[in-house]
């Protein structure tokens, strides 16, 4: 089997709110799928955040087997020529995917259990809490409120935009009306510096967050081994970190309790696996950021996977049209990933035609 051709679609599309984190405003959902064609009909799918150095890159792997991923890995990732991290990187990890999407296709089954099949479901999050034009905490609570009727035992919401005090009062009323026993989440988005962190983590110690996650920067190691010993509430961070050797020092910081992977900025799928590796020799859980097509698999195929992120339909509702095999719900509080072979990334391109951008 060899690779004949490599390139790219985008597909943009406006919210019907803009919706912020502790740090940003998105105003619109997109889908960046990098296709990977083959001389035996085979097609791969692979996606990141930006994938503008993707067709490039795919010009040196052309002609190639695509079974072989850790050949491929190294062609693609190029430092000296192409960048270390950013949109590089991203572009490196949209190449994997659809070469693992590849391999699992010609295997005939799908993702998770062709790299390890460790469970068939996992328990789920949704990732909600966002800041909104006129979302108070009535609207806040009434949002919390439809996530548990959908059997949801985890919820996760947006802290760092607002005010401490103000910030604080969102998390009592949310911890008020899903109660003690479902999870709660916090994430700032890299929105304060350690001390801030810190401060705001004893203001709300007493609702008993399941983790922080990404109180401070990505980059400030030093800041993450403050909070922890200063809070109470367990640290997750990494969807912002990069390649295996990045979350080698992230964990080198025993700071961190929680990994957050995002396999598809931090090196593809043969990234993650490694960087579950290392995560599991040091005692540390997985619960993997974002893109829930790819993440499901990843979440059920390695045995230190504990929660997967899933994003409510509110927030990206033509995603779930577009997919061929949309992530699951189970009536148990789980997920599945969908049993068609692949990474689960084919897409109805008919849904997105008209939001098509490149």
């Amino acid at each position: 089997m060899k690779i004949t051709n490599v390139y790219t679609e985008k597909y943009k599309w406006p919210k019907e709110k803009p919706i912020a984190n502790g740090t940003h405003v998105f105003t619109h959902n997109e889908l960046n799928l990098l296709v990977i064609e083959t001389d035996e009909g085979i097609t791969g799918y692979g996606t990141s955040w930006e994938i503008n150095f993707a067709e490039r890159m795919g010009q040196a792997i052309l002609g190639e087997d695509p079974l072989n991923n850790e050949k491929l890995w190294k062609k693609t990732y190029v430092p000296k020529f192409m960048g270390r991290k950013g949109n590089s990187l991203w572009s490196v990890s949209a190449i994997d995917i659809a070469l693992w999407d590849i391999k699992a296709k010609v295997a005939g089954m799908p993702l998770y259990r062709l790299i390890g099949g460790s469970r068939e479901k996992i328990p789920f999050y949704i990732a909600g809490g966002y800041y909104a034009k006129d979302k108070g905490i009535p609207e806040l609570q009434k949002e919390m409120e439809e996530y548990l009727s959908w059997g949801a035992k985890a919820v996760k919401m947006k802290v760092g935009l607002l005010s401490m005090e103000e910030d604080a009062a969102r998390v009592k009323a949310v911890r008020q009306v899903i109660g003690d026993k479902v999870k709660l989440m916090l994430d700032a988005n890299c929105s304060y510096k350690a001390f801030e962190a810190i401060e705001f983590s004893h203001m709300v110690e007493e609702y008993n967050p399941y983790w922080f996650e990404e109180p401070v920067d990505q980059d400030d190691y030093d800041g993450y081994k403050k909070i922890s010993q200063k809070s109470s509430i367990p640290i997750a961070a990494g969807e912002n970190e990069m390649t295996r050797f990045g979350f080698r020092d992230l964990l080198r910081t025993k700071a961190v309790d929680i990994l957050n992977p995002d396999a598809t900025c931090m090196g593809g799928v043969t990234e993650f696996l490694k960087i579950a590796g290392m995560a599991d020799a040091n005692g540390v859980v997985l619960s993997p950021h974002g893109q829930q097509q790819v993440h499901i698999h990843l979440d059920c195929a390695v045995p230190n996977a504990t929660i997967a992120e899933f994003y409510p339909p509110q927030y990206d509702e033509k995603v779930y049209e577009a997919f061929k095999a949309p992530v699951r719900f189970n009536d148990d509080g789980t997920v599945s990933p969908s049993q068609a072979s692949g990474v689960g990334l084919d897409i109805n391109r008919d849904v997105l035609k008209d939001f098509r951008v490149q």
